[in-house]
């Protein structure tokens, strides 16, 4: 990002300010308007699916299922909000200590004002959406900065944005990262940025200038392990899919397999069967396999399989197409956790394998490196799965798949330490991008006088009896 001296202002249609007034006046405060948003959105979706779903196709070659699985998870989210909107909008009772009695708290759920969502290339329609249906339902305003790198699905969701919402209320702003630091220069109420972690810390630092907060989802390397007990047939074929799927592009994708060394064959042999299950013979020719979304990418990706290659790693698939930007799913042996593909987040259908000798090496390997953002385990055993769970930390974790965590808007979603802070989906997008306000409300009768001086001896033993 560019230096805060030389940016140019963002080009708003209308100012910041002039978006939290919304918020200020109170305009957004009733369930009422927060509603008729959230339809206008829905209304969005639904009219304009088929040129939504194009978009994606157009920008990652996503299979159908796989484009519409987006703009799907975007209508769940706006019908749980809207179902439990005002459960979410009423007052929170709190219990009150005896000292201040008579009296009664609660919680009020108010907007914070203006939230800037910075949203990546890889889902560039649901995790734009998303967060708006959440900063919709909390009342706020907000201001859309989508990928640059989605260019048909930026483009698009710019027109729809602004022939469904007024700018006051929801405005998107195009560009690249200059762009995005331009706007990070001006004051919002909130940050919502889905991405890498090395731009996140970028976020972080100009949100800071402004004590801004922020929910950040970064992602890293989740591990996925394979104990002896697990069923192998459906651990691989959940493998490969969650590899497969947006070829590889996700963020809570098992980036490596750790797989204790007695079930390391047959697992081996069980993935590479599941393969040819789910994507042919020449899974390159697929019409379920995406793209890789530009060049960079994809130069990035097979350079670290061109040296996986001349090591003789590779132990199935590995073809690629540059014309398609086209990888196919491919498993690779890894000896050691220096591997280059055991250094940085992968980001594409690239599986690393590496064996272990018992769960205690396995959990050394994971807890020796940064937090991830989902960790994903396979054993049928309640009791290791309980002793994995007890001894890692991840933002997420699944038991016996991979990714659905991601997929239910009931379920919060966020990371920890490198892999992000802050959760979003359902209620937990609610609540993170509204102000949780105290409220303490006592009568004007029942005042008793040892608060008030002259203090006394009676009045500190009293005191003593109410709070010590």
């Amino acid at each position: 990002m560019s230096s805060p001296s030389t940016l140019q202002p963002p080009a708003l249609a209308v100012p910041i300010e002039a978006m939290r007034q919304q918020v200020q006046t109170g305009a957004s405060r009733t369930a009422a308007w927060r509603q008729a948003q959230l339809q206008r959105l829905g209304g969005m979706l639904q009219r304009h699916w088929e040129p939504l779903t194009a978009a994606l196709g157009s920008d990652l070659g996503k299979p159908p299922l796989e484009a519409a699985m987006e703009l799907l998870l975007v209508r769940q989210e706006l019908r749980l909000c809207s179902r439990r909107l005002r459960r979410w909008m009423a007052p929170r009772p709190l219990p009150t200590a005896l000292h201040l009695q008579p009296a009664k708290a609660w919680q009020q759920a108010e907007p914070l004002g203006c939230v800037l969502i910075i949203s990546p290339w890889n889902y560039p329609l649901q995790l734009c959406l998303r967060p708006l249906v959440n900063a919709l339902a909390a009342g706020n305003t907000a201001v859309l900065k989508p990928s640059e790198h989605a260019p048909a699905t930026a483009r698009l969701l710019g027109s729809l944005i602004r022939a469904t919402f007024d700018p006051e209320v929801v405005q998107v702003v195009q560009g690249d990262s200059v762009t995005a630091a331009a706007l990070l220069e001006q004051r919002f109420d909130h940050i919502v940025f889905t991405g890498s972690g090395r731009v996140g810390q970028l976020v972080l630092e100009a949100a800071a200038r402004h004590l801004t907060p922020v929910t950040l989802e970064l992602g890293g390397k989740s591990p996925a392990l394979v104990l002896a007990d697990a069923a192998l047939a459906v651990t691989a074929r959940r493998l490969i899919w969650g590899k497969g799927y947006n070829a590889g592009q996700t963020c809570v994708a098992p980036d490596y397999l750790l797989v204790e060394r007695a079930v390391q064959a047959p697992l081996l042999a069980a993935l590479r069967q599941e393969q040819q299950r789910l994507f042919g013979d020449t899974p390159l020719t697929s019409p379920d396999l995406g793209s890789i979304v530009n060049q960079a990418q994809f130069n990035r990706l097979e350079a670290l399989l061109g040296q996986a290659r001349d090591r003789g790693q590779v132990l199935f698939g590995g073809n690629s197409d540059p014309l398609r930007r086209r990888i196919e799913p491919t498993v690779v042996q890894v000896t050691s956790g220096d591997d280059p593909l055991l250094q940085d987040e992968l980001f594409g259908p690239i599986l690393p394998v590496l064996a272990i000798e018992n769960l205690q090496d396995a959990l050394a390997f994971i807890n020796g490196r940064p937090k991830p953002l989902a960790l994903y385990l396979f054993s049928q055993s309640s009791q290791l799965q309980q002793q994995v769970l007890a001894g890692t930390s991840s933002g997420t974790a699944v038991v016996n798949d991979v990714i659905l965590q991601a997929s239910d808007a009931n379920l919060p979603f966020g990371g920890v330490g490198p892999s992000g802070m802050g959760r979003y989906h359902g209620q937990a997008g609610f609540d993170a991008l509204s102000h949780l306000r105290t409220v303490l409300q006592r009568p004007t009768w029942g005042d008793v006088p040892f608060r008030y001086p002259p203090y006394n001896n009676r009045s500190l033993a009293l005191l003593r009896r109410l709070l010590g």
